[in-house]
């Protein structure tokens, strides 16, 4: 699997920081142990008085050098476990960012962003705490358990280690029942996290028609409907999680219980001594650490277990458009000549688009594509775009199959002005320049082409001004200009704009085009438009209707074959003389 390499490549390369965290973790815990010994030797060495205030202050010293040593070691497990558990989390969040960047438009149609953010966000941190304080709880716990055990029996009395012990089996047991119900419960609430993220990312872009509709009332009971759907899946874990610290801490109970009663009874027969006793209890103490950590090991483990599963499954998704090595060409460049042959595109979920669609413009004309809404204009310049793969041979760029050209090729010889006029929350100048670097004369020109020029010099910034998140503080038409200054400013071989003038007063609309008929002149271009003033000059002029073409021509002919293109224009033209009146 996909997923399983990505944390392969990751291990390889940060396995040794693992290991010498934990060797440092090691470190720390030999010397631990070796204060309750040193504790129980001064109480045996005071208790029958051979020990003097010398020799005091010499353990003391130990155990001062011994604490030196210790806080150091832990010190640097902090920085070899935890920092690579950070290591991990940069990793795998720029993994799944370049991922979803590859992943094709259709996956983005069936994906809510605020889910997607919560993978980046909440799934990749819970993964962090796993391969950080997961390890190094689950290390520390089995070592430490492991060593202290052995100095108990070694040292003291097998007899009472083995009573002492008797009630973790019952432990063992019972975490592993509660482990598996937390990794179910979880995996609800990491979904349920994403779904009130939608929530807020779905209200906040929509506040504007929130208030307009004086719908603030209603979008807080919907929202108070998923954060206590987040709040109960919570509680339903909790209760699990809640089980593990009460059982701990009963079944340590007992084992204390055991060692006082048949502890105190061997020092009283005179089988140890009070000092091995009190470093008995001591060690014993130690030991209610891995106890204790065996539920936090296993809520955090398994925590991030679902954590990985909800990634697995993002990062086994397959991108549907993509570079086949086995089928594109070594292009570097098209000119633009752009073939299409009875064009029939289906949607991924069974809506029929395009219907036989012939079309052959050459490179350096204009094609105008008019039509009603949902009558399949977008899609058809999707396909170009190649956002989803058309059907092979039906769509050819220089008599070459478009799947077989590279996506890199493909896009940065178009510039592509859209519907949706999507505007980065950034600079003005870098927005025009998002696909540079360009150099500020550039940038400059190409708004002057779009006819935003003015616009922009008289804010208080110029092009520096910040254009807010999807371009809230510009006007539509501002919006719009910029998009088309955008599309201007990497000179592209084939010029694309899809209604892109709809936000424009005709006087605007008619310098704009004025600006771009000098461009497009020997370039490419596919205008798509409701005005019929915006497409009148195009070479050609294809009406669509439910997916296929209905007349096509140039403007004088198609006015004069009396269909929907002639009863847009004299609609538009009764409108005009409408408004100048």
């Amino acid at each position: 699997m996909k997923s399983t390499k990505i944390l392969k490549d990751f291990f390889k390369a940060n396995a040794w920081r693992y290991v010498l965290g934990l060797l440092w973790l090691m470190v720390v815990n030999v010397f631990n142990l070796q204060i309750p010994r040193m504790l129980g030797e001064i109480t045996d060495l005071i208790q029958s008085r051979q020990i003097d205030g010398a020799g005091l202050l010499r353990y003391g010293g130990y155990i001062v050098g011994i604490a030196v040593i210790m806080a150091l070691g832990r010190y640097f497990w902090r920085i070899f476990i935890m920092g690579s558990s950070r290591r991990l989390e940069y990793y795998l969040r720029n993994r799944l960012f370049a991922h979803l960047e590859t992943l094709s438009v259709n996956f983005f149609n069936k994906h809510k962003t605020g889910d997607l953010m919560a993978h980046a966000t909440n799934d990749i941190n819970a993964i962090r705490m796993a391969m950080g304080p997961g390890v190094l709880m689950l290390a520390d716990s089995s070592f430490l358990t492991v060593i202290t055990v052995y100095t108990m029996v070694t040292t003291i009395d097998w007899k009472l280690t083995v009573l002492a012990l008797l009630p973790l089996p019952f432990l063992a047991g019972l975490a592993g029942l509660l482990g598996r119900k937390i990794h179910v419960r979880f995996r609800a609430v990491q979904q349920a996290f994403s779904s009130l993220t939608d929530r807020v990312q779905e209200t906040l872009s929509g506040i504007r028609v929130i208030k307009s509709f004086v719908q603030e009332d209603a979008e807080l009971e919907r929202f108070d409907t998923t954060a206590r759907d987040y709040a109960l899946k919570n509680l339903r874990m909790v209760k699990i999680w809640g089980m593990m610290g009460p059982m701990i801490q009963l079944i340590s109970g007992i084992s204390y219980m055991i060692v006082l009663g048949y502890g105190g009874i061997q020092v009283i027969n005179a089988r140890i001594s009070l000092g091995e006793f009190i470093a008995f209890n001591s060690y014993l103490g130690m030991l209610i650490w891995p106890m204790m950590a065996v539920g936090r090991v296993i809520n955090v483990l398994q925590r991030g277990s679902a954590s990985m599963d909800r990634l697995n499954v993002l990062f086994n998704e397959k991108p549907e458009v993509f570079d086949d090595p086995a089928n594109v060409k070594p292009v570097e460049s098209i000119t633009g000549h752009i073939e299409i042959r009875n064009l029939n595109f289906t949607y991924p979920d069974g809506t029929q688009a395009l219907e036989n669609i012939n079309i052959k413009l050459d490179a350096g004309k204009t094609l105008a594509i008019i039509g009603r809404t949902g009558s399949g204009k977008t899609t058809l310049v999707n396909l170009l775009l190649r956002m989803y793969n058309p059907p092979k041979g039906q769509l050819l760029l220089d008599g070459i199959d478009i799947n077989e050209l590279p996506l890199d090729v493909l896009r940065e010889s178009i510039g592509y002005v859209p519907q949706d006029n999507f505007l980065f929350s950034d600079t003005i100048a870098n927005n025009i320049a998002f696909a540079g670097p360009y150099g500020q004369d550039e940038i400059e020109e190409a708004s002057r082409l779009a006819q935003v020029y003015d616009n922009i010099i008289e804010f208080p910034n110029k092009f520096e001004t910040m254009s807010g998140e999807r371009g809230v503080t510009l006007s539509g038409g501002q919006k719009q200009r910029i998009s088309i200054a955008r599309a201007l400013v990497k000179d592209p071989t084939i010029l694309i704009l899809d209604d892109c003038l709809s936000a424009v007063d005709t006087q605007t609309e008619e310098k704009i085009l004025q600006g771009l008929r000098h461009i497009m002149k020997g370039r490419t271009s596919i205008i798509i438009s409701h005005r019929i003033s915006t497409v009148e000059d195009a070479d050609e002029i294809i009406v669509l209707e439910d997916g296929a073409i209905a007349e096509r021509g140039t403007h004088q002919q198609l006015v004069q074959q009396g269909g929907l293109y002639q009863h847009l224009y004299l609609k538009q033209q009764l409108e005009k003389k409408v408004s100048e009146a």
